[in-house]
């Protein structure tokens, strides 16, 4: 990782070269700036520095919010700035994309014909976990905000090993199932270990990066054979529900415009009269962007009855999806890319697009979905993955400016945060799912979710910023927080791997509170550390 000052090129800082910068001290030779000094300059001369400073430049997201925090806002307005932030992490963390997204990888699992258990490990884990995913790829694509993704990937497995955890022991005390939650936990040890290792080197190779894909992969079929050994009891799937008491008496076909304005309305009237003032103020609030969503992500849903075929809306899916995907992808850099120097990128698919839609539009009809409607699924995971990635690029922009304007690591908002944004809805749903009388599956769903999040936020990120870079990514820890929130998860993990069996794998009410304490305990030493409490002498 090397900065660029003019034409001149010097390598990056080292932590000692920040520490002299900020107390004043002069080096012997010219060294680039951290864009975490700006704070260090007086109010007039923050713009000046942001735009000079090229570790000040967000090369991956569409918007350049430091400029925005220190040219655009006035100085007296950064209470405004870090709501502002607020209100947009609130909107990427939980976009209307990811209500699409799972549907369509339900759609792709029984295209090709997975069992449950490889589903739940491979797509549907994706699904869950794809905030998390992508916002770990966008944080690795620099070395300044790879604390980020430490952080997050950390902080939302020791939350979820304890906060999540301990709510389910208590909402609904359980005997765990031994074999499952062993392997489980011996996996996510694994996994942990072999992080903290990288972190101690400070860099990763090529084959630690595939070693992290290959370990997950182990996972997969450790998984499958133990569900063949263990799990011999078969389900049937051939009773289907079938609502029909909002079937029409008589046989009722709507036009090809009746059906494209029903699809673009995100509003269920049903819903809409059930629900509340606040909730109606919320989705008025959301609506032109999911309207937005809905014309451009297909969206195949396989358990209604025609799949969710829309003609007209699937055919001009065809012209704005992969147009979406052009302009979006990469925060826009194909947006502009001319093909020989002459023909704009974006027009060539624009062609494309119109041509196999005005096919499919002629060789199909409204009332009967396609053979080929599955291509729609994969098209609108491909579409939907592209904006999470956007998204995420976004919220690691914003967190990155939200930790200059306060002064925090990377890693201490990665810890908090992001790992509580990526993990809240985890939490709800298991939290849901326990007081339906289903406590082992939301334990299983607390400790899948998260291998799948450490092994393939740090492998692929690893292994996209390799591609890049055609080179080792480095990883440079931040101080003693890192491993203190690396010590945390992995002493959480092996008090549970001993105290469970212990217990006779019965998970109870005092279990429960020992994990919340736990995490409070951790919460305060690690806030503590960022604020120079605790030092390392």
């Amino acid at each position: 990782f090397h900065c660029f000052c003019g034409n001149t090129k010097y390598p990056a800082p080292s932590l000692l070269q920040a520490e002299m910068v900020k107390s004043g001290s002069e080096l012997s030779e010219p060294h680039p700036l951290f864009c975490d000094l700006v704070m260090n300059y007086s109010v007039a001369d923050r713009c000046a520095f942001v735009k000079k400073t090229p570790d000040c430049s967000m090369e991956d997201g569409f918007i350049n919010y430091l400029e925005l925090a220190f040219c655009l806002l006035p100085p007296n307005l950064t209470p405004l700035t870090i709501f502002l932030c607020i209100i947009g992490l609130y909107f990427f963390f939980f976009p209307p994309s990811l209500s699409s997204f799972c549907p369509n990888l339900s759609a792709i699992s029984s295209s090709l014909r997975l069992t449950h258990n490889v589903a739940g490990v491979t797509f549907l884990a994706l699904g869950n976990g794809a905030p998390d995913i992508f916002s770990a790829i966008a944080a690795f694509s620099h070395p300044h905000t790879a604390g980020l993704a430490v952080g997050a990937l950390f902080g939302a497995g020791i939350f979820v090993t304890t906060v999540v955890a301990g709510s389910v022991a208590l909402v609904k005390p359980f005997a765990v199932a031994s074999r499952p939650f062993l392997r489980d936990v011996i996996f996510y040890m694994v996994a942990v270990f072999w992080t903290f290792l990288i972190l101690y080197r400070g860099t990763t190779t090529l084959g630690e990066t595939l070693g992290y894909l290959g370990l997950y992969v182990l996972y997969v079929v450790i998984v499958i054979i133990s569900a063949f050994i263990y799990n011999r009891q078969k389900y049937s799937d051939n009773t289907s529900v079938q609502n029909s008491e909002y079937r029409p008496l008589l046989p009722y076909s709507e036009s090809t415009s009746q059906i494209l304005l029903s699809s673009l309305n995100p509003v269920d009237n049903r819903k809409w009269r059930r629900k509340s003032w606040k909730w109606k103020v919320l989705k008025v609030l959301k609506t032109p962007l999911e309207v937005l969503l809905l014309l451009c992500i297909p969206v195949v849903d396989p358990d209604k009855e025609d799949r969710n075929w829309r003609r007209p809306l699937n055919c001009l899916h065809l012209i704005t999806a992969p147009l979406v995907c052009v302009l979006v992808f990469q925060s826009g850099v194909y947006g502009n890319y001319m093909i020989q120097g002459q023909f704009p990128l974006w027009l060539l698919f624009l062609l494309l697009g119109l041509f196999v839609s005005a096919i499919v539009f002629c060789s199909t009809s409204n009332d009967c979905p396609p053979r080929y409607h599955s291509f729609f699924a994969l098209l609108g995971f491909v579409v939907s993955a592209v904006l999470i990635s956007a998204a995420a690029s976004e919220v690691v922009s914003l967190l990155h400016m939200l930790g200059v304007v306060l002064r925090l690591s990377n890693t201490v908002l990665g810890l908090t945060l992001l790992a509580w944004g990526n993990s809240i809805g985890d939490c709800f749903s298991d939290i849901t799912i326990a007081r339906q009388g289903y406590p082992r599956m939301a334990i299983s769903a607390c400790f899948g979710g998260i291998i799948f999040n450490m092994l393939f936020g740090v492998g692929l990120g690893c292994l996209v910023q390799m591609l890049q870079t055609h080179a080792d990514v480095q990883v440079e820890p931040e101080g003693l927080l890192t491993w203190i929130l690396a010590g945390s998860l992995g002493l959480s993990l092996v008090l549970s791997f001993v105290i469970v069996p212990l217990c006779r794998f019965h998970l109870g009410r005092a279990y429960g509170i020992f994990l919340l304490i736990f995490y409070v305990i951790f919460l305060i030493i690690a806030l503590l550390t960022e604020f120079g409490k605790i030092r390392v002498t």
